[in-house]
C-alpha cells in the first residue's frame, strides 16, 4: 500500500512538472495588419512575428461580437455573447460561470490577470478564478493609470501602461517558485483609444502617408446608414478619437487628422512588441519557454476608414478579423499558418486541451488541436456574426451576419419583429476580399441569398437563437450625438 500511494504520489508530482504553462496575451482593437506577420509594411514587430515563426499563425481568426466586453466573454468562455450573458460593454462576467482560467485553476494552476479586463465598466475588484487580479476601472489610461492591486489597495502607478502592466506580471511570474504550473494573462489597453504612444515612439511614422482608404468612397451601393455614420464618432469625418479638434470636416486636407490617428494606433503596437520580448527573455532566462505555450491574439478588429467608418462593431471584414498566434510545441514543432477559419469561441477549448485539463461542457467553440497538427475534416465552413444596436453608441444597427469560406451575407433587423430597415449586404469574398461590391441587388444571385439566410438561421438555432429568443433592442437610427466622455 505504501509502494502504490508512494507511485501515485510521484506520478501526480510528475505530471504537474509536465503539464504547460500559459502565457496569454490580449490586444484590445488590434487589427491583423499592425503586425509584420500578418503583412504590415511600417509596423516592425520582431518579437511578436518570432512567435509566429516558431508557432501557428491563424490567417483567417474571427470575433463572434465586435466589441470589447462580449468578445472577451467569449474567449474567457467558449461561447456566443448571448449564451454567457455579456452582451454589451457594461455587463459583468457571470461569477458562477466557468472559464478557461477558472478551470486550468481547479486543475492546479497558479492563475493571475494583469491589465484590462473590461467586464464590469466601474468594477476593479478581483475576479473568480484568479489567485492574483490586477486591473482598473474602465478603459484605463496610457499614463498613470490607477490600478487595483488584488483587492489589497489602489496606487496610481507612474509610468506608461504597457510597461506597467508587463512589470506587473513579471512581478507575479518571479514568485512562482512551487512547482505548479500557471496561467498568466496580460490585458494591454493597447491599441485601443485613444492611441498614444510611449514617447521614444511617438514620431516613429512621421514619413509614412496614410490616405483614407479606396473603399471610403465606394459607397453607391451600400446601406444608407453607412453614408449617415461619416459625420458621427465613429466616421472618417467626425473627431477620430479626439485626433479631430474641428468636426465633422469632410475637406480634403482633414486626411492629416486621419493619418496622424493611425500613426498614433501603430506607435502603441511598438511597445507591445517590446512587452512581448520582455516576457519571452525572462522565460529563456529561465528555462521555460518551450514549456509554456504562449497566445497573442486581439478581442475585435478595428476599421481605420474601410467604407468610412472608424471603430467596429459592424459585421465587414476588418471589424472581424483579429490576429492569433500560438507558440506551443506540443501543438506544431515549426511554424505553421493555418486558413480555416477560427473564432474567439475557439480559444478556450483548445488551452484546455493542449493543457491536459477538463474540457467545459456545452459550449460553442471547438478546439483547434487536431486542425493544426493532423488536419480536420469536420472543421467549419461557415459561423454567424452578431451585435445589438447601442443607445450609448447610436452609430451602427442591429447586426445578424453568417460568413462562409467566400461568401458573406449581413442584414439589419429593426428590433421589432418587422422586416428589416436597412438594405442589406452581399459580399463575394473569394472575388472580392475588400468588399467593394455588394452584391444583393444582382437577381442571378437571389438563389444564393436564401441559401446564405438558411444557413444564419441554422446556425443561430443551433445556439438557441431563432425568432422568438432572438431578443434585440430597438433600433432608432444612427444618431450625431457624441457618447459620454466616460465610456470612450
Amino acid at each position: 500500500m505504501i509502494r502504490l500511494l508512494a507511485f501515485l504520489l510521484f506520478a501526480t508530482l510528475s505530471h504537474a512538472a509536465t503539464r504547460p504553462n500559459v502565457l496569454f496575451v490580449l490586444c484590445d482593437d488590434i487589427r491583423p495588419d499592425a503586425l509584420g506577420c500578418y503583412g504590415s509594411k511600417h509596423v516592425k514587430t520582431p518579437n511578436i512575428d518570432r512567435l509566429a515563426k516558431e508557432g501557428v499563425r491563424f490567417a483567417n481568426t474571427f470575433c463572434t461580437t465586435s466589441l470589447c466586453s462580449p468578445s472577451r466573454g467569449s474567449i474567457l468562455s467558449g461561447l456566443y455573447a448571448h449564451a454567457h450573458g455579456v452582451t454589451d460593454n457594461f455587463t459583468e462576467y457571470p461569477a458562477t460561470l466557468r472559464s478557461f482560467p477558472s478551470v486550468l485553476h481547479d486543475a492546479g494552476y497558479a492563475t493571475a490577470y494583469f491589465g484590462k479586463y473590461h467586464m464590469g465598466e466601474n468594477n476593479d475588484d478581483p475576479r473568480p478564478g484568479f489567485d492574483m487580479f490586477v486591473t482598473h476601472k474602465g478603459q484605463g489610461k496610457y499614463f498613470d493609470t490607477e490600478w487595483n492591486l488584488n483587492g489589497k489597495k489602489r496606487e496610481v502607478i507612474k509610468g506608461y501602461y504597457t510597461t506597467i502592466v508587463t512589470d506587473l506580471a513579471l512581478d507575479w511570474l518571479k514568485q512562482q517558485k512551487d512547482g505548479k504550473p500557471w496561467c498568466a494573462c496580460i490585458g494591454h489597453k493597447a491599441p485601443h483609444s485613444f492611441y498614444t504612444p510611449e514617447p521614444k515612439y511617438e514620431h516613429s511614422f512621421d514619413d509614412v502617408r496614410v490616405p483614407y482608404p479606396a473603399t471610403a468612397f465606394m459607397l453607391d451601393d451600400k446601406p444608407a446608414w453607412i453614408k449617415q455614420r461619416l459625420y458621427t464618432w465613429h466616421g472618417i469625418y467626425g473627431p477620430l478619437f479626439e485626433w479631430r479638434k474641428k468636426f465633422p470636416d469632410d475637406s480634403p486636407a482633414a486626411v492629416k487628422d486621419f493619418e496622424n490617428m493611425v500613426h498614433g494606433y501603430w506607435g502603441t503596437v511598438l511597445s507591445v512588441d517590446d512587452s512581448v520580448a520582455r516576457v519571452r527573455a525572462w522565460l529563456e532566462e529561465t528555462k521555460q519557454l518551450d514549456n509554456t505555450i504562449i497566445v497573442f491574439m486581439g478581442d475585435n478588429g478595428l476599421l481605420e476608414g474601410e467604407h468610412g467608418m472608424v471603430d467596429k462593431r459592424t459585421a465587414h471584414e476588418a471589424s472581424l478579423r483579429i490576429p492569433l498566434i500560438v507558440r506551443a510545441p506540443q501543438l506544431a514543432k515549426e511554424g505553421k499558418v493555418i486558413p480555416q477559419q477560427v473564432l474567439t469561441i475557439d480559444v478556450a477549448p483548445s488551452l484546455l486541451a493542449l493543457c491536459d485539463a477538463p474540457a467545459m461542457d456545452n459550449i460553442h467553440g471547438k478546439s483547434f488541436v487536431k486542425l493544426v497538427q493532423s488536419g480536420d475534416p469536420d472543421w467549419r465552413k461557415s459561423w454567424f456574426y452578431h451585435y445589438n444596436y447601442e443607445k450609448q453608441f447610436p452609430y451602427t444597427p442591429n447586426v445578424r451576419a453568417v460568413r462562409t469560406d467566400d461568401w458573406k451575407f449581413i442584414h439589419y433587423p429593426h428590433g421589432d419583429g418587422t422586416a428589416d430597415k436597412h438594405m442589406a449586404e452581399l459580399y463575394d469574398l473569394k472575388n472580392d476580399p475588400g468588399e467593394t461590391r455588394n452584391l444583393i441587388s444582382k437577381p442571378e444571385l437571389a438563389g444564393k441569398v436564401k441559401e446564405l439566410q438558411a444557413e444564419l438561421a441554422k446556425l443561430m438555432l443551433a445556439t438557441g437563437l431563432d425568432a422568438k429568443t432572438d431578443k434585440m433592442p430597438m433600433d432608432e437610427g444612427v444618431k450625431s450625438t457624441l457618447p459620454d466622455a466616460k465610456i470612450r
